[in-house]
C-alpha cells in the first residue's frame, strides 16, 4: 500500500526536477542566442561612417542579416526568430519550443514556450557610442 500511494509522488517529484532544469537549461539557451545574434548584429559597422565621423554607426541591412545567419546555425531548435536593426542598435528575438521528458505523459502538460529578446549597440575602445 505505501509502495502504491508513494510512486505517483516520487514520479511528480523527479517530473518536476527534471523538466524544471530542462526549462531553465532552455530559458538560458534562448537568452543566449538572442543575445549573440544581437551582437552579431552590431559588428555590422558602417566603415565609412566611422572614418568620416569617429561615431560608430550600424549598418542595419547587413546587421539584421548578420543576426539572422548567426541564428539560422542553431536550426531546429528555434521556433521563431527575428532581427530588427537601426543605424544605434540591434534587437532580436528568439522562441524555443521545449517538451518535458518526464511530465509530458500527464495529460495537461504539453510542451512549452520560451521567449527572449536582446539588444547591442556599438561602442569604441574610449566609450562612445
Amino acid at each position: 500500500m505505501y509502495v502504491v500511494l508513494f510512486t505517483p509522488v516520487v514520479f511528480l517529484l523527479a517530473g518536476l526536477l527534471v523538466d524544471g532544469g530542462l526549462a531553465i537549461h532552455a530559458r538560458q539557451r534562448a537568452a543566449d542566442m538572442a543575445e549573440q545574434g544581437a551582437r552579431a548584429g552590431a559588428n555590422q559597422i558602417d566603415e565609412a561612417q566611422l572614418r568620416a565621423t569617429g561615431k560608430p554607426v550600424i549598418d542595419p541591412g547587413r546587421a539584421v542579416q548578420a543576426g539572422e545567419d548567426l541564428l539560422d546555425n542553431y536550426g531546429d531548435d528555434l521556433t521563431q526568430r527575428g532581427c530588427q536593426a537601426t543605424a544605434e542598435e540591434v534587437d532580436c528575438d528568439v522562441t524555443l519550443t521545449v517538451k518535458p521528458q518526464i511530465l509530458g505523459v500527464i495529460p495537461g502538460f504539453g510542451s512549452f514556450t520560451l521567449r527572449s529578446s536582446a539588444s547591442a549597440h556599438p561602442i569604441t575602445a574610449d566609450g562612445q557610442q
